[in-house]
């Protein structure tokens, strides 16, 4: 937990929320700092079950509006900064942001409501799943500044909508609403509530085999990125890997016994595959 980021841990789901309400949650060098250091220190719980990211007030999150109007030149400090740092997937300090949510191996659930711009809406399509308030403004507004999405959102976009839609979205900036986000694929589904309906669906993540969750997690990444002899054979490893496991045998004598499971914490923070998680 850090100033700009609050933490809260309870039955294997961790809610994390962008805590400056009185600015929208715009991303600052704090919240951004804070949101890396998170992401980093939840990859090696391994009691954890899944996440849901939310924004503190009315908002998710109102974009870099401090950050970008400050210093914009390429060679300065800040900049330099955010642009090293590459990770496993070629993403830089900044791009993590929002990716190193799609690389923690449990799901992570963005909870929207209010703004969802810039750098925000980056942060809620490195989620797993989002869950929309109907009235949900969203945009990618990069476009109005004379920049392009560079928080990783592109590739994340791309893998949500049709071509033409994204090209469409980013290159107006056009802000919509929750309910069409939901319509064009760029959200899950529809909450009044999101915050509340997201952390029911993270519970009952939470009461399914972590083994079977985290694998299906990187299988699901993975899907589309690697040729498909190779996925169809992560497919039959990470089964193969799963079946006769402390918490596949668990989940088989629950069913059977119709009793609530009880999973035991997985062996390491990683899923039971491997390969890189895009």
């Amino acid at each position: 937990m850090t100033e700009r980021v609050h933490v809260e841990q309870q039955d294997g789901v961790a809610q994390v929320r962008l805590d400056r309400p009185e600015k929208k949650n715009a991303l600052d060098a704090g919240m951004f700092d804070g949101l890396l250091s998170v992401a980093r220190s939840l990859r090696h719980e391994r009691s954890l079950r899944a996440v849901v990211l939310s924004g503190a007030g009315d908002s998710f999150s109102s974009s870099l509006g401090d950050m970008v109007s400050g210093d914009l030149d390429p060679e300065s400090e800040s900049i330099q900064a955010a642009t090293r740092d590459l990770s496993r997937d070629g993403a830089n300090r900044a791009q993590q942001l929002a990716w190193l949510w799609q690389e923690l191996p449990v799901p992570v659930i963005a909870a929207v409501q209010g703004v969802a711009f810039g750098g925000g809406l980056h942060i809620a399509l490195g989620a797993d799943i989002r869950i929309v308030a109907p009235d949900a403004r969203i945009a990618f507004v990069e476009i109005t500044w004379g920049l392009v999405p560079d928080l990783s959102g592109t590739q994340a976009l791309r893998r949500l909508v049709p071509l033409d839609v994204a090209k469409k979205l980013i290159f107006t900036g056009e802000v919509i609403s929750g309910e069409r986000a939901v319509a064009l694929g760029l959200g899950t589904e529809l909450s009044d509530h999101p915050v509340e309906a997201a952390t029911e669906l993270a519970r009952v993540i939470a009461g399914r085999s972590p083994d079977a969750v985290r694998a299906a997690k990187q299988l699901l990444n993975q899907s589309g990125l690697v040729p498909l002899a190779e996925g169809l054979a992560n497919e039959m490893a990470a089964s193969s890997g799963l079946m006769g496991r402390p918490n596949q045998i668990e989940a088989v004598m629950a069913k059977l016994q119709k009793r609530s499971p009880q999973f035991q914490d997985p062996e390491t923070a990683v899923g039971p595959i491997e390969g890189e998680t895009r």
